[in-house]
């Protein structure tokens, strides 16, 4: 203990005892009417600097075990000015096309210092409100009587997903600080006891709601504008009118470097200003590919061509088809040299053709000579 005896009895006796009753001023007492030798842990736990002792004596100038007297009223000190609440706003929008004017002008009467950015809730980190946070935090953490509310225009600012709203949440609380919302169905500072936990959670959830409602309707119309063809995306830097211009001087001699100094950007946030020589190098080529496939001639499998060829073994001429098979048949002498070529082993697949038809003559009547395709077949005898 830090404090002198006398020091700690003075202290103890500027508050009431729960225990025993006895008033300011004076020490505790017993039941049996005397002053107390020691002061009521009730009592004396009141004063910080006394909670971590076990017991607290009282003086001998008191009285101890004597019969108990009320001392001396102490007089009240003043009690010291109620520091007011520090507010930290947090605004929020999740495009550049999107304006924060509205959330600012809500949040400037009551906030001490405002953080906000432009960034969309998916994005998970968030410079701006970890900064907000950070600073709710290091306040609170040096000053832990002091008041700290995190002021937000609307709930879905802080965030749109349900699980990341009562993360948020529990860490504020956690913290000490507290979370204030300007408008909406949670108007004023939330008290995370009670109802308001679960209206909290309806609310989370209703923001994550409306924000897969806004994906849906944002895809279904690019989806809609891309079946019009119109995929989106900034305008081109070099339109039609320009390209046909520069390729006009190109096919002059004139150097791609003066071509781009004589164009001009009629739209967007260069409009008036020419375009550079690479974008036009690069449109310049996109306009050769373009040509060059239009120009191009798709060559593809060619499919095969019926052929008509006459011959022997053609059909489609009857009297060549006719003389040939009646030498074969009688025996023609430049036949008979094929045939035993045949019968030597001989690759030649006419000399076998005509050897099989000569051997299927000789041998029965069943034999099958057809000299209209390139196969031959017979039938002989078994002798």
């Amino acid at each position: 203990m830090d404090l002198t005896p006398d020091q700690a009895a003075s202290a103890v006796e500027r508050n009431d005892c729960p225990k025993c009753e006895a008033p300011a001023g004076s020490p505790c007492r017993t039941r049996g009417g005397k002053a107390a030798t020691k002061y009521h842990t009730a009592r004396f736990i009141l004063i910080p600097a006394l909670r971590e002792e076990l017991d607290v004596l009282v003086p001998e100038d008191r009285g101890p075990g004597r019969p108990w007297k009320p001392g001396p009223p102490v007089e009240q000190a003043p009690a010291a000015p109620v520091a007011k609440p520090i507010r930290i706003g947090y605004a929020r929008c999740s495009t550049a096309q999107q304006e924060l004017a509205s959330q600012l002008a809500a949040l400037e009467p009551v906030c001490k210092r405002i953080f906000s950015e432009k960034i969309s809730t998916r994005v998970k980190v968030r410079p701006e409100l970890e900064k907000a946070l950070k600073l709710a935090y290091d306040i609170k953490e040096a000053a832990p009587d002091q008041e700290v509310i995190l002021t937000v225009h609307e709930l879905k600012r802080l965030a749109r997903n349900a699980a990341e709203l009562m993360t948020l949440s529990a860490q504020l609380q956690t913290a000490g600080v507290q979370l204030e919302l300007l408008t909406g169905p949670l108007t004023g500072i939330y008290d995370p006891n009670g109802m308001g936990a679960m209206f909290f959670a309806v609310l989370a959830v209703a923001a994550q709601l409306d924000r897969n409602y806004i994906r849906e309707k944002t895809l279904e119309g690019q989806m809609t504008a891309a079946a019009k063809g119109n995929h989106g995306g900034r305008p081109k830097v070099i339109d039609d009118d320009m390209l046909t211009f520069a390729i006009a001087l190109k096919n002059k001699g004139v150097p791609v470097p003066q071509i781009a100094k004589k164009l001009t950007i009629k739209t967007g946030k260069n409009a008036g200003k020419p375009p550079s020589v690479a974008s036009l190098y690069r449109a310049l080529a996109e306009a050769e590919d373009a040509a060059g496939s239009d120009d191009a001639q798709v060559i593809g499998p060619r499919r095969p061509v019926h052929a008509c060829i006459t011959g022997p073994g053609s059909g489609t001429d009857p009297a060549l088809m006719e003389r040939l098979t009646a030498q074969v048949l009688n025996g023609d002498t430049v036949l008979d040299d094929l045939a035993c070529r045949a019968e030597g082993g001989s690759d030649d697949l006419g000399a076998q053709l005509l050897a099989q038809a000569r051997n299927g003559d000789r041998w029965g009547k069943h034999s099958k000579i057809n000299l209209t395709g390139i196969s031959c077949t017979s039938t002989t005898h078994t002798r």
